[in-house]
């Protein structure tokens, strides 16, 4: 049971330089937490909505000084001095007050804000880490540490549109820690830099999430870099390290077709193209490789990937319970990437959770391209069993910062890394 004394807000900036919300919550107990919340540049439109300014000659409209102030304002009067005995309750106050359906009137920003902010502020005050405060959430116990899947070469809206995919990312599937996948991760990345500098030239520039964004001549060529790289590395595709791909096949689907690599393709041939990668590739989960509004055909990609690869959905299901639902009737799906400010609450993306796991579904807790360096994530993803966790790549501190928390975690727990499904 915890008495709300106050809370408040400021905006702070994200990794791309754009403002976003931090707010704390102090218990009448004494304990005082913060947190600050991410922002996407691969936003699907189901998704939650954060509330900016519009100001342009401001941080070109993104300011979230209204945002912050409904923190300060109507969603501290409402808080301050009430019981709140879960997570659940006080997460209830913050939507009805809202009142929206999408959070548009207080911000899914400002919102989540409070809500991560009050997690935290209980979990000091319950004198508990915070991964244990969020298992408290979902009435569960920390059992294995998530597999991480670690950005590697970058495209489409993380790297202004080279090629159109969005990821390639490296997955440590024999190592059996946090530790051992940092460190092959580092070996493969590294290879990666040193081919590219070779092969086109190219500095190690980075991409919204720190992956290399080389200048491609074709999609495909992402993926046999990336084999390369792991060979390079002294790794063995598909034994050691395998590859996850975020393909965000909506930001290229309009009318029907998918402009892909210069192609205009119908859905039945874009299912065979991802489906035909499997035979070459060691790609072992697709993200989003159907447009988010392509419901008709998501059960025929998942029918096609079968088991050799998740069928994850990222815009698709947007971690929105009723979406969720609706893939698993369809049989559309059987992997979430859980991004919380998708929905714009810790419950509720806890009942997406929830979902996902009654449907026999993978669950991947995912960052956002907009990070700041608040660990949070890393927590949540321990706390709430995650079978993979998404963070971006190993540079930049806002991404460092979660894999460390993880390994410190590893060192406080001694949890093993889940095996990969």
């Amino acid at each position: 049971m915890a008495v709300v004394e106050r809370v408040w807000s400021r905006e702070i900036l994200d990794s791309r330089g754009r403002p976003t919300v931090w707010a704390s919550c102090e218990l009448r107990g004494g304990a005082i937490a913060a947190a600050s919340v991410p922002s996407g540049a691969s936003t699907g439109r189901a998704e939650a909505i954060e509330l900016r300014d519009g100001d342009s000659k401001r941080y070109g409209g993104l300011g979230c000084r209204q945002a912050v102030a409904n923190v300060n304002g109507p969603i501290c009067d409402a808080l301050q001095g009430n019981t709140f005995e879960t997570q659940q309750q006080l997460d209830a106050a913050l939507l009805a007050l809202d009142g929206t359906p999408n959070k548009s009137r207080l911000g899914a920003n400002a919102i989540l804000a409070v809500s991560l902010a009050f997690a935290r502020a209980s979990a000091v005050e319950n004198r508990v880490p915070l991964y244990r405060q969020f298992a408290t959430i979902i009435g569960d116990e920390p059992r294995t540490l998530p597999r991480m899947t670690i950005n590697l070469f970058s495209g489409g809206k993380h790297a202004g549109g080279q090629v159109c995919i969005q990821d390639v990312l490296v997955v440590p599937a024999a190592a059996k820690t946090i530790d051992e996948g940092l460190a092959a991760t580092y070996a493969v990345y590294q290879a990666a830099a040193k081919l590219t500098q070779q092969k086109y030239g190219a500095r190690a520039l980075k991409a919204d999430e720190g992956g290399l964004a080389p200048p491609f001549p074709s999609t495909e060529s992402m993926l046999v870099d990336a084999v390369a790289a792991m060979r390079q590395a002294g790794f063995e595709p598909g034994r050691d390290v395998a590859i996850a791909v975020d393909v965000a096949s909506s930001h290229f689907f309009e009318s029907g077709r998918y402009t892909f690599d210069g192609q205009a393709l119908d859905s039945h041939a874009m299912i065979g193209l991802v489906s035909g990668w499997l035979e070459k590739y060691p790609i072992v989960s697709l993200e989003d490789a159907l447009s988010e509004d392509d419901w008709s055909n998501w059960p025929a990609l998942k029918t096609s990937l079968g088991t050799k690869a998740l069928t994850l959905g990222d815009d698709f299901l947007c971690t929105n319970p009723a979406r969720i639902r609706r893939a698993i009737d369809a049989g559309a799906a059987n992997a979430l990437l859980l991004k919380v400010n998708h929905i714009g609450t810790l419950s509720e993306a806890a009942e997406a959770l929830r979902l996902a796991r009654s449907a026999g579904w993978r669950v991947t807790v995912s960052a956002r391209s907009g990070e700041t360096e608040d660990d949070w994530l890393a927590d949540l993803a321990v706390g709430w069993n995650a079978d993979q966790i998404k963070v971006g790549s190993i540079t930049q501190s806002e991404r460092l910062a979660k894999y460390n928390r993880l390994l410190a975690i590893e060192a406080e727990t001694g949890l093993p890394v889940i095996a990969w499904p």
